[in-house]
């Protein structure tokens, strides 16, 4: 840490010395424009001086921060349309390739072919603090994405050099505890998406105790900013159900008992790194740690939500009910229907198939999973592993999922297949549990259950 900031230190004191050369010392004008904003990135990318380039770099990402939406979607939309490949320089590459093709011309032709906004963001990073204020510029930009597709070849060139800058080889595990830094603990609380941390005490309950652990990844760019965070329930069993992980006057689970490790919530915190997967390191690497620590564990597992599944029963025209079922699940809407136990029983009869049909069978119009969870797990070379009827009656957890909850199964020797048959294939690798499930024998065996 000392290292890093000390050379941050170096960078700012550069940059200054470089602000008084060129004599733009003074701070940004917040009535500027856009265009004002390419004129420095003109200058920065035709500089060759260290101090100066640094010092323009630090000023246009001051300047940027102080332009509305309007001003910022005018620069984004200057370095789609202007900042891309030199074409005369890209058109003799090609020549020369089709002339005589060799591994030199083929050099050429991919330098050549390389955006001049791509060297402009990496001159930028050079600036202090360069690195963490990009990827709040690449959240700006995904904001505006959606309404302008234009901004599409941007994009793919930000998150191209950000792909490199945050590789797996720069990131660095740390376990977060009562001990860590409170603005470190204050990012938990905030950045949890998937279980609410309420206050301080609840997020002690989630990694003070024995049986409970927090994992996080770091780059040296953002030193006290996590990227990722896992939390992590050591139990005895595979759990079903996620109140009782999370219940204040829950018994504490001795770690020599302790035969399970369910991840139950995984949160992103940089929205500018979106598209840009840590979790699948994250996961493998906390197994890793906790096989070291306690090697009597057995069972690695995921208790998930289900967040795309009610919108699906709603929305999509391939549902599998009939109209009678299609009126028994309007009754979702009822508030408590889950403590209507007849009630209960006849949904959870329609709602298990159709639960496993969702993983199994339904697809999106271009052939992928409906369910950015399940793609997630499944991707990163887990097994569908148990289908938790109830498992999350929170209100979120009613609204999106029906009270849904899934495991997903880690198991080490099978990941790399499982992954190979996911990524190739489009399968789902699933417990014998889940598919039997599927409508018609899984009714069958719920109402045999309930009879």
């Amino acid at each position: 840490m000392s290292s890093n900031a000390f050379f941050s230190d170096l960078l700012a004191s550069i940059s200054e010395r470089g602000r008084t050369l060129l004599r733009r010392g003074g701070a940004p004008d917040a009535k500027q424009d856009a265009s004002e904003l390419i004129e420095l990135c003109e200058a920065l990318l035709s500089g060759r001086g260290e101090a100066s380039g640094i010092a323009i770099a630090r000023e246009v990402l001051d300047r940027y921060r102080q332009l509305d939406e309007a001003g910022r979607l005018a620069f984004f939309e200057t370095l789609a349309r202007n900042y891309g490949p030199d074409r005369e320089r890209l058109s003799q590459a090609i020549e020369a390739w089709r002339a005589q093709p060799s591994d030199e011309d083929a050099s050429d032709l991919h330098f050549a072919s390389e955006p001049r906004r791509q060297e402009l963001i990496r001159r930028l990073n050079r600036a202090p603090g360069g690195t963490s204020e990009l990827v709040a510029l690449r959240a700006d930009l995904l904001g505006l994405l959606n309404r302008h597709r234009d901004l599409a070849a941007l994009d793919r060139d930000v998150v191209h050099l950000l792909s490199s800058w945050f590789n797996r080889g720069f990131l660095v595990l740390r376990r977060i505890d009562w001990q860590t830094p409170a603005n470190i603990l204050e990012q938990i609380i905030r950045y949890e998406a998937v279980h609410e941390i309420r206050d301080w005490d609840d997020l002690r309950r989630r990694i003070d105790p024995v049986d409970r652990r927090c994992y996080a990844f770091f780059h040296p760019a953002l030193i006290d900013e996590p990227l990722i965070f896992v939390e992590v329930a050591l139990t005895e069993t595979i759990p079903a159900a996620i109140a009782p992980l999370l219940a204040e006057d829950r018994a504490l689970v001795p770690t020599e008992r302790a035969r399970t490790a369910v991840f139950y919530s995984i949160s992103n915190t940089q929205k500018g790194l979106g598209g840009i997967s840590f979790g699948s390191f994250l996961i493998k690497q906390v197994v890793e740690e906790l096989r070291r620590e306690l090697p009597k564990l057995e069972n690695f597992v995921t208790l998930s939500p289900v967040p795309g599944f009610v919108q699906w029963l709603k929305q999509a025209s391939d549902v599998p009910v009939s109209d009678d079922e299609r009126t028994l699940l309007e009754n979702l809407e009822q508030p408590g229907w889950f403590e209507d136990a007849e009630l209960a029983s006849k949904l959870r009869a329609v709602l298990e198939p159709l639960a496993a049909h969702y993983f199994l069978k339904a697809r999106t119009p271009k052939g992928r999973l409906i369910d950015s969870v399940a793609r997630f797990h499944l991707g990163n070379g887990a097994r569908l592993e148990r289908i938790d009827w109830l498992g999350d009656l929170s209100p979120k957890g009613l609204r999106e999922s029906a009270g849904i909850m899934v495991n997903y199964l880690y198991r080490l020797e099978d990941i790399e297949k499982n992954h190979e048959a996911y990524a190739n294939d489009g399968a789902v690798v699933a417990s014998s549990a889940v598919k039997k499930l599927l409508k018609g024998e899984g009714r069958r065996l719920l109402d045999m259950r309930l009879s």
